[in-house]
């Protein structure tokens, strides 16, 4: 497993949109960084998430949560857990790796699902009063995911 950690930690090194940095020697806890797109309320955010790699990975999803909070219907505004399918059994496969997740993530703070919400509160939100959402998710951003060098050590 450890090989195929360092195979997708190599994908990472000339990628300024999205970062993998190893927590530990065991190379099985690591943190990476997504960037929020443009155009979006998460613009400008830097987002930290935590991910467990399990023992019998690729063949099971990696455990990921968001470290920094966000205000997304897909995230849980107070854990961070994350509802998107490819990290759910049955939806993940050994040929996705940790920047396909990663990249996956940045698409899902662009394109939120509130049909399939993680957070009711954030989705009700997004779908009843739209403005509201956009405001509340930027001011979030602008809050919680503005990470400097200093805090950045924090996190690790």
């Amino acid at each position: 497993m450890n090989s195929r950690i360092r195979v997708e930690l190599s994908k990472f090194q000339n990628d300024n949109e999205i970062t993998l940095q190893v927590r530990n020697e065991n190379m099985k806890t690591l943190v990476g960084t997504i960037y929020g797109p443009k155009d979006s309320a998460y613009e400008n955010g830097k987002f930290k998430i935590d991910i467990i790699i399990p023992d019998d990975y690729p063949f099971v999803p990696p455990k990921m949560k968001f470290i920094t909070p966000v205000w997304h219907p897909n995230i849980s505004s107070v854990t961070g857990a994350i509802c998107i399918d490819i990290l759910k059994e049955g939806h993940w496969s050994p040929a996705l790796n940790l920047k396909t997740v990663l990249i996956s993530l940045q698409s899902l703070l662009n394109e939120p699902i509130p049909d399939d919400p993680q957070d009711a509160v954030v989705a009700g939100q997004l779908l009843n009063d739209p403005d509201l959402f956009f405001q509340t998710a930027k001011t979030w951003t602008e809050n919680y995911a503005q990470i400097t060098d200093d805090t950045e050590e924090e996190i690790l």
